[in-house]
């Protein structure tokens, strides 16, 4: 019995020792703040992962209140709705039933489409920032602040690459967002999305940065979209398209563009465009009435995925150099076949979206600071930005071209052209007095072809037109290719210099 009792009272015993050294130990390494890896490692644990211990120094989680951006997001984030008129038949229409059966009239009149979408006010005067994609085809757009009062707003310019458009109402003393720094967003910070979903007015959600630099090919055939998204959990569905996605501080940081999902509704993530991107294209639209988009002159792929093709590439986040465009700038600064872009001006870059998103805050003629990785050696190169036609001059939106032509055009969305089956072209959306109207060119005529190149924006026009008249075009004229939507195809000659 005597021996049972020893017994338990040695267990006993051990188990206060223990436990007292274990205590001591654990009060030992926080005192000294040393991690337990060294620990683990001396007593031939394989763990080497550092791990540290909570103590009383440290700091819980901050309390973020979302109070203050909500109410300063609110009251500059508007309602748009978007009316496209109900389109007639168009002349030259052809109806085999009427032409057997005689004219059976039209019971079923077609009806405006209606669309609803959100924009957010950038100056006291007016201007308000909104996807292309809320109102693109509008015929009308009304505009209802958060105070309920209406305007109806005007289109100042759009640019459907970054899917971003430029609206002014007539109005004075509105409340504004100011321009946060997209570029400081880091993953995990809190942000709001400030909207009109399904159009309940002035809805707020809140969510994380999931991601930066998102390129998430939206189905567009159009390889010169430009996708550099920020991605975040942040609740956003139709009617969300153009409102504010907003940091704590109350700063505009992005503009809420598309969705992922499946159903059509939100479903778990969300895409805004950063405001560096769509900051510069506004201020573009409203200074010049179109974007001055800077270009590198390289085509690339993402650093990683030219690794199966380029095993002598030592870095896998960046940008591939695969090829130069002509008149490329970047290859007259040094650059070569098979550098990665890892950097453009001292800020990182990742991936093809990336690089995107840093050369796109640029106008023509900047100069950046490009550092590459060629094949395992770093080296820096000063390269000078230009447009797409290879020179530094500012574009102009049309000009004297867009006067003498007297028309409107509108570049095709990509259900026109599924619809159509073309890849490209711009069509005729409103007619003034001009040479358009001259040659007979009626509203809706589909342009693709213009002296022989294919018109894939109306810039493109323009571009043609205005070297005519400035007479560095051996043209002296316009020959015009395209179709009406009824299929039927068309020729035109307008005599520019007469």
């Amino acid at each position: 019995m005597k021996t049972m009792w020893k017994k338990v009272l040695v267990i006993i015993v051990v188990a206060v020792v223990s436990f007292v050294t274990s205590i001591g130990a654990v009060t030992y390494l926080v005192k000294h703040n040393k991690g337990i890896q060294a620990a683990l490692i001396e007593e031939d644990v394989l763990f080497k992962q550092p791990m540290r211990l909570a103590n009383y120094t440290s700091v819980a989680a901050e309390n973020t209140d979302f109070t203050y951006a909500a109410e300063q997001a609110i009251h500059a984030v508007v309602h748009i709705k978007s009316v496209a008129k109900a389109q007639s038949r168009s002349e030259g229409y052809f109806d085999p039933f009427e032409y057997f059966f005689g004219y059976r009239g039209n019971p079923r009149q077609p009806q405006p489409r209606i669309g609803f979408g959100s924009g957010v006010i950038i100056s006291t005067d007016g201007y308000i920032l909104t996807n292309n994609h809320v109102i693109e085809g509008a015929d009308e757009l009304d505009v209802t602040l958060n105070d309920n009062r209406e305007f109806r707003a005007k289109i100042i310019g759009t640019d459907p690459t970054t899917d971003i458009a430029l609206l002014k109402i007539e109005a004075a003393d509105l409340k504004t967002l100011p321009f946060g720094d997209s570029e400081l967003l880091k993953v995990g910070e809190w942000v709001l999305a400030v909207g009109n979903p399904f159009s309940f007015k002035s809805t707020v959600t809140a969510g994380i940065v999931s991601a930066k630099g998102r390129s998430i090919m939206t189905g567009s055939t159009d390889r010169n979209k430009i996708e550099s998204f920020i991605q975040t959990d942040a609740a956003v569905n139709p009617g969300n398209s153009g409102g504010a996605l907003v940091n704590t501080k109350g700063e505009l940081i992005g503009i809420n563009t598309a969705i992922y999902s499946e159903t059509g509704n939100f479903a778990g993530y969300s895409f805004a465009v950063p405001i560096s991107i769509a900051g510069k294209v506004v201020a573009d639209l409203k200074q010049y009435g179109t974007v001055q988009r800077a270009i590198l002159g390289v085509m690339m792929s993402n650093a990683q995925d030219a690794k199966h093709k380029d095993d002598k590439i030592k870095v896998l986040e960046g940008a591939y150099v695969a090829d130069f465009t002509p008149r490329s700038s970047a290859k007259e600064a040094g650059l070569d076949v098979g550098d990665v872009i890892t950097a453009v001006n001292d800020v990182k870059v990742k991936s093809m979206s990336g690089l995107q998103e840093q050369i796109n805050k640029y106008r023509p003629g900047d100069k950046v600071k490009v550092e590459v990785d060629r094949y395992g050696t770093k080296k820096v190169f000063t390269v000078e930005l230009r447009n797409a036609q290879g020179s530094t001059e500012v574009v102009a939106k049309g000009g004297d071209s867009a006067e003498i032509l007297g028309a409107a055009f509108r570049e095709l969305t990509d259900a026109r052209k599924r619809e159509y089956g073309v890849s490209y072209g711009i069509e005729v959306t409103g007619i003034s007095k001009g040479k358009v109207q001259d040659a007979g060119i009626r509203k809706g005529f589909i342009v693709m072809v213009v002296n022989d190149q294919k018109i894939v924006t109306p810039d493109d026009l323009y571009q043609i037109t205005d070297r005519i008249l400035k007479g560095a075009s051996e043209d002296q004229g316009l020959f015009i290719k395209g179709f009406y939507p009824n299929g039927r195809t068309q020729h035109y000659a307008i005599d520019i210099v007469e």
